[in-house]
């Protein structure tokens, strides 16, 4: 039985081990990098490149169709499936292959292409090892590890009776075509992203979810909005328990009240984290219901093992930019380890890019938060491009001011998200990105009533006479 030896062990060659490894290697230590594929990013691969690359070509179709707002007659769009999907394919086998460039980097002998599982951890308090398994028979012994297997879809039962007829995003962007009809099962961002680019392009499209809110939006003004602009495009069932079978090459799906039947399925979900199979049970470590441990989010250790969780693997904030964080907070502990080091975490931030752009930023406000509101269903700049609708709801901490949250579906929500969230970075208030510059007619002066409406409420000082601020009735 071959034995491998090293400081730290990585187990998942996406961006979370990817970050894991690099920061541990220049830390000093001796790595090993354990894959069984070594394919690329989720990102690149299944996720958030492929998935923009069917918007793109969704939001070209739709700004054709919407073109007689301007005076522009184009005639009826045809929508050609094969090229949209060869297209995407091209464009995503590029990006992937610069993640693979990645992995080439990697220092001789860092990179393992196996299964690992634990086999135990001897001596966990007094500086013992832990040993990994590998599905070849080699067993690596580590001073510490770093879990980023990322996480995979979840397909309930029923539908994963289908067969092929049932999608998800990780088989989703290879169809050749375009289907004629589909059911999207899920109305978080995968669902509604993908749900709405495809009735763009002509899909007719209905979204089931057992829940009655969608995208987990927290704010009931942004729910409502949100709500009614999805609807205008496809059909919804929310609050219903869709159930499939399959009828012939087609998927019938029943609920509560009705039936239909469809082309084909996307199941979107979830994604629950890739734990199956590790043999966390060997470690000791304390394991919930679901055989996950408990995560420091400051350090990313799993109690004070030398054990760290980082990226969709712990489930926290599954999304790229907290991966990578997470990944090179876990790479230099692991090195560390036992004198970890909590790192501060930056504030949250997630964008869904549905079109206008859900973005939701900050922990969820308190009773005591000022609030401003900025409605863009007459915005200046958002009417001048046909794009007027949306709301923004910003939050501030009483009774300074500082800013502390935000919800935002209008357009330009994936910029605007951006500029608050590095204000709230920075502990900048409302009065603070008032005395700003703000150009006009853009769709960044749309904020202003929102931040004058924070200031009023703590209150706040509102710039003089000399910052006309947002023209009347833009």
């Amino acid at each position: 039985m071959t034995s491998l030896t090293c400081d730290v062990a990585v187990i998942g060659a996406g961006t979370a081990g990817l970050a894991a490894e690099r920061n541990a290697r220049k830390h000093g230590a001796r790595t090993l990098l354990i894959d069984p594929e070594f394919a690329g990013t989720t990102c690149a691969t299944v996720g958030c490149m492929p998935s923009k690359l069917l918007i793109a070509a969704a939001r070209a179709a739709h700004q054709a169709r919407e073109s007689d707002l301007f005076g522009i007659r184009t005639g009826p769009v045809e929508v050609d499936g094969p090229a949209v999907m060869a297209r995407l394919r091209r464009e995503r086998d590029r990006f992937v292959s610069a993640t693979r460039k990645d992995f080439d980097a990697l220092p001789e002998g860092t990179r393992i292409r196996a299964r690992a599982r634990f086999d135990g951890l001897a001596g966990r308090l007094s500086g013992g090892q832990a040993r990994l398994i590998l599905d070849d028979e080699r067993v690596v012994t580590a001073r510490a590890v770093v879990i980023a297997t990322g996480s995979a879809p979840m397909v309930p039962g029923p539908f994963a009776a289908l067969g092929d007829l049932a999608l998800t995003n990780e088989t989703l962007f290879d169809l050749p075509d375009l289907p004629r009809s589909l059911a999207v099962i899920g109305g978080g961002a995968i669902g509604l992203e993908l749900a709405q680019a495809l009735a763009r392009l002509g899909v007719s499209v209905t979204l089931f979810d057992s829940g009655t809110r969608l995208g987990g939006v927290r704010c009931d003004r942004i729910h409502a909005t949100l709500k009614k602009a999805m609807a205008e495009e496809m059909t919804l069932r929310l609050g219903v328990t869709p159930e499939p079978s399959k009828d012939g090459r087609a998927e019938r799906i029943a609920w509560e009240d009705g039936e239909a039947t469809f082309d084909r399925v996307l199941v979107a979900a979830g994604r629950p984290p890739n734990v199956a199979g590790l043999g966390l049970e060997t470690t000791g470590l304390r394991l919930d219901d679901h055989g996950m441990p408990e995560v420091d989010p400051r350090t990313m250790q799993c109690g004070d093992a030398p054990i760290f969780m980082a990226g969709d693997a712990n489930g926290a904030r599954p999304v790229l930019h907290e991966a990578s964080a997470e990944g090179a907070i876990a790479g230099r502990n692991a090195v560390a380890w036992p004198a970890v080091v909590p790192s501060r975490r930056k504030t949250p931030f997630t964008i869904t890019f549905t079109d206008p752009p859900l973005v939701s930023i900050g922990e969820d406000p308190d009773d005591s938060a000022a609030i401003g509101s900025a409605d863009y269903g007459n915005q200046g700049r958002a009417r001048v491009e046909g794009r007027n609708r949306g709301l923004a709801r910003l939050y501030a901490a009483a009774p300074d001011g500082r800013l502390i949250g935000a919800d935002l579906f209008c357009p330009g929500a994936d910029h605007l998200g951006h500029l608050l969230v590095w204000a709230m970075e920075a502990g900048q208030t409302a009065t603070d990105l008032l005395t700003r510059p703000t150009y006009h007619p853009t769709l960044e002066e749309g904020l202003r009533g929102a931040l004058r409406q924070i200031c009023r409420a703590v209150p706040l000082e509102l710039p003089g006479d000399s910052d006309p601020g947002q023209p009347p009735g833009l």
